[in-house]
Parts: C-alpha cells; structure tokens; sequence
C-alpha cells in the first residue's frame, strides 16, 4: 500500500454520498443504494430514486460480480500521472444488481477483454485512508 503522498494516481473526492460509498470500501465492501419502495439499486449514489422519486432508501451489499459492459484504451497517458501504465483500459463494469460502474481491471491485459467477460470484485488500498473497488476475472 502506498502513501497518499506516494501514490500518483487521482483519488475519488469522498464527498456526501459518495464518502459513504467509499467508507464501505475500505471495509472491502461493494454497497449500493437501493429503493425501499421498488427495490431498484442504484449507483452513483444520490438521495431519490430515479425510477420511482422514492427517497427511502438503504445501503445494501453487492454480490461483487458482474459482466465486461463497455471499456476503451488508451495508448497515450490522458494526465502525466498515467504514462507509467500505458495501455490502460478503464472498463464499465455491470454489476448483476443492474448498476452499471466506471473502475480499473487487475490482472487483464487489454487485448483480453471481451464484451461480457465474467468479472469479481477485489479491493486495492492504494494509500492508507482510500481503498478503491476494481475488478478482476471471476
């Protein structure tokens, strides 16, 4: 695990709703908000629910599995942060409750990918206060 001084990525701004998203991942824990009126789950998190207009709702656990939805990649480093780790290929992950997230694959060259790729959780704790959910294969 890096420092936060040491790590030289970008770190998610842990603000409102999303600081509890990210409080549960360094418990290594994938939630997500779901309705208590529809049960629609939801992700980024925010207080009504865009299905029903519902605003009760709840932190429930993800199973951590999901699908290879969407992804793109880059061959040149968008940020000089990012030149160490060309090619890379952010990836949209659907996650089997239906929300669909941005995030990074551990493990898996891009040339690999593939549309529906099965997928799991795992937790990286890149400085000792931010712990962020990627994926590998499942």
């Amino acid at each position: 695990m890096a420092d936060a001084k040491s790590y030289k990525l970008p770190l998610p701004r842990a603000r409102g709703r999303a600081a509890e998203f990210y409080a549960f991942c360094k418990r290594h824990e994938l939630r997500f908000q779901r309705c208590d009126d529809c049960g629609a789950w939801r992700h980024i998190p925010r207080d009504m629910c865009a299905k029903c207009g519902s605003f009760k709702w709840d932190w429930q656990q993800s199973s951590g599995r999901g699908k290879l939805f969407s992804w793109t990649t880059a061959t040149q480093p968008m940020m000089p942060q990012f030149a160490d780790s060309v090619p890379y290929s952010p990836v949209v992950v659907e996650l089997d409750e239906g929300v669909r997230m941005v995030t990074w694959l551990i493990g898996i060259k891009p040339e690999e990918l593939a549309l529906g790729m099965p997928l799991r959780v795992l937790f990286d704790d890149v400085t000792p206060e931010v712990t962020l959910p990627k994926f590998t294969r499942a």
